[in-house]
């Protein structure tokens, strides 16, 4: 997960719940990474975690924002703009070499289920991640006229049957993705992102370009997004059909600011027990 002073308290309400419902949360190591901007941002986000989770294992690897700032093209959403959003793109990098297997969750989740089935999902023989695909998505939304229009871009999802999914929630091999140097790929969209205005969504497209239509799949359970709304009005959502292991605030609207404004969307009370702010005993329950 990515850590810092903003979304802190969505942070710690996911590790809350990861820890509430697996089978054995001693077993769970959590990989963080914080702006290094700040020395004194890391020290606090540690001594935080720390007296709130004193048993947790845990590092916060630091992470470099502002060579990252320049490739950042603004998007539809202020906040997701922000270098961090993009500290996912460099993971093989920032994490040790010798942890090849891991799973990304953003810090507007909870979970309530065990994560450790989450963590078993099969990857194939080739596949770099696996998500929870939405085929009925409309894909080319994700994309300006100026990509769909430019052969050469578009040809990008030749032999491909592309789907849109959430990078919110992943289950990703390290070792896979250095040797195939994937970053390098995704800054390259990046970059030609600054020269042409391909996308409008942040740091999504250049997963889509790279892995859409290669990943290995997960059961939609694990990833019941969209809950903050849509980006611009941020609405209240109704869960999916079907059963659910993992609740998402994706979008505009994340649980904590409509609960302190007294203006709760219904699924934020799902989201309420596992806020360390509101109710700080719950750890001693």
């Amino acid at each position: 997960m990515t850590l810092d002073a903003a979304y802190l308290r969505g942070s710690m309400a996911a590790i809350l719940s990861v820890l509430q419902h697996s089978s054995c949360p001693e077993n769970v190591i959590f990989h963080f990474v914080a702006s290094s901007s700040s020395s004194a941002n890391i020290d606090y986000l540690n001594l935080k975690l720390a007296t709130s989770f004193p048993y947790l294992h845990f590092t916060i690897y630091p992470f470099r924002d502002s060579p990252v700032a320049g490739l950042i093209s603004t998007s539809i959403r202020a906040a997701l703009d922000c270098p961090l959003n993009y500290a996912r793109n460099y993971l093989p990098d920032l994490l040790p070499q010798c942890i090849q297997k891991v799973v990304y969750l953003d810090s507007d989740l909870v979970l309530v289920d065990d994560i450790t089935k989450l963590a078993a999902t099969p990857l194939g023989e080739e596949a770099v991640l696996a998500a929870p695909e939405y085929c009925n998505a409309n894909f080319t939304t994700y994309f300006t006229p100026t990509f769909w229009s430019n052969p050469s871009l578009s040809l990008t999802f030749a032999n491909r049957k592309p789907c849109y999914f959430n990078t919110g929630v992943m289950v990703i091999d390290l070792e896979r993705w250095r040797d195939g140097d994937y970053t390098t790929k995704i800054v390259e969209w990046m970059e030609l992102q600054k020269r042409m205005r391909i996308y409008e969504l942040g740091s999504l497209p250049p997963f889509l370009l790279v892995f859409a239509g290669n990943i290995a799949p997960v059961d939609h359970k694990w990833n019941q997004h969209g809950l903050g709304g849509d980006n611009f009005r941020g609405l209240c959502r109704d869960l999916h059909p079907g059963p659910v292991s993992l609740l998402h605030w994706s979008g505009k609207g994340k649980p904590w600011v409509r609960l302190d404004a007294s203006r709760p969307c219904p699924l934020d009370a799902l989201w309420a027990p596992y806020d360390l702010l509101q109710t700080p005993y719950v750890l001693e329950s």
